[in-house]
């Protein structure tokens, strides 16, 4: 692993089931609405749509749950053996939701079941996100850290791109009313497809030298101890996710249902929307984590949170005012750029900041913490929405999110947990 080829080979391995599990995530989201229409009905389209929304949320719930056994898991057993499970788990959720009959068919329990298959998704991404950036962290080369924990989030914009180019595809050859009846399953069986091949990939991880080398491999009591002495520092990086949280599914997750029922576009044009976002993320972010290694994490940070507080309402309320496809890929550009420089940074901070014992845990407990909040951006945004009768409201939800990442960055630096990489002169 020592070889430049070596190490890109590893990062492929383990950010693969990361493709799959933002693969899921984002199809859902896509298809929302025929979601509600086939699991959810009710006299209500907003209503079916709400519940559609807090089943994609309720997944989120489950995290912090993942975060801490799985996680505890990882930090004794290893990196490699766990990103495997969380693998199995993920796919199990993903043939569930795939392959459940719709309410009209077995009511109820359809869904229930769909449910399920979220919350098994939720456990198992409590952890998966945390086990490959810290996965990321401990193969990364001397002064690259940034760059090398940018391909956890770099991936997941491979899994927006791919879902969105599926949708595009489906939406140019099938009806709309086919893509309600059956054609939304589509992409959610491609999915089931990819799980074999994942899996073989992810078998062929080595564990990482640094794990390996490590003498002290803390079990669950001691990892919740740990956790328990350092919860300020989980909560204070929690704080830091919520922007890139909410940031990332309010312009991927939440943009094709936000075009179509908030700016009335066509499926096409908000998916071809969301693949263009998708692919900007992708560059800015091995970018800007490359930018961090140079500059330090503080200057991304505070600039991108300071620039989202100043033009996210602005921006959306602009939008709004003058819907087109031209206006909506012009903002979601914009919010793209904030969060690639933000996220760029943000990942490799927080490995950064929780103590080597218990890191995969702690990072873990505090992404999923604040996806709790993050991961409801589609339905806040939607109650927001129709609460204030205002089409702008998902900028507030963005501005409230970054005044949360400026504080805990400043709070953060000023307690000393975050500091400038070596290398880097400490007045950048």
């Amino acid at each position: 692993m020592a070889s430049t080829t070596g190490k890109g080979k590893a990062i492929f391995r383990v950010v693969s089931g990361n493709f799959l599990e933002m693969f899921d995530f984002m199809v859902y989201g896509y298809y929302a609405t025929a979601i509600a229409k086939t699991f959810f009905p009710t006299d209500s389209a907003f209503a079916s749509l709400m519940l559609s929304l807090a089943t994609f949320g309720a997944g989120f719930l489950m995290r912090p749950l993942g975060a801490i056994f799985l996680g505890a898991y990882i930090d004794h057993h290893g990196r490699r053996k766990g990103l495997i499970i969380t693998l199995a788990m993920m796919a199990s959720g993903t043939v569930l939701i795939a392959c459940v009959p719709g309410y009209a068919t077995i009511g109820l329990a359809a869904p229930l079941l769909v449910l399920l298959g979220r919350l098994l998704q939720g456990f198992s991404a409590g952890v998966e996100l945390g086990g490959v950036s810290v996965y990321l962290s401990e193969i990364a080369t001397q002064g690259n850290k940034g760059f090398y924990v940018s391909w956890q989030s770099a991936s997941q914009q491979v899994a927006v791109v791919v879902a969105g180019l599926i949708g595009v595809l489906l939406s140019g050859y099938l009806s709309p009313a086919e893509m309600g009846d059956w054609g939304w399953r589509v992409p959610f069986l491609i999915g089931c497809l990819i799980v074999p091949v994942i899996f073989v990939i992810r078998r062929s991880l080595e564990e990482t030298p640094e794990f390996s080398a490590r003498k002290h491999r803390p079990k669950l009591p001691e990892v919740l101890r740990s956790i328990g002495q350092n919860f300020g520092i989980v909560i204070a990086g929690m704080g830091l996710v919520i922007m890139t949280t909410v940031s990332f599914y309010l312009i991927t997750a939440y943009t094709p249902t936000f075009g179509k029922n908030v700016l009335h576009l066509s499926d096409f044009d908000s998916l071809l929307v969301t693949v263009l976002v998708g692919l900007s993320n992708f560059i800015w972010l091995p970018v800007m984590g490359s930018l961090s290694d140079r500059i330090g994490r503080k200057p991304l940070l505070l600039g991108a949170t300071g620039l989202a507080i100043l033009t996210a309402y602005p921006a959306l309320s602009w939008l709004t005012n003058d819907p087109s496809f031209a206006h909506l890929l012009i903002v979601e550009l914009w919010l793209s750029f904030l969060y690639g420089s933000y996220n760029g940074a943000m990942v490799v901070a927080l490995t950064e900041i929780m103590p080597v014992s218990v890191r995969t845990t702690g990072f873990s407990l505090a992404y999923s913490l604040a996806t709790t909040i993050g991961g409801f951006t589609p339905a806040a945004c939607t109650a927001l929405i129709k609460t204030w009768n205002n089409p702008a409201a998902p900028g507030i939800w963005l501005t409230g999110a970054a005044v949360l990442g400026l504080a805990a960055t400043l709070v953060l630096f000023r307690s000393g947990r975050l500091q400038t990489p070596e290398g880097v002169t400490a007045s950048a």
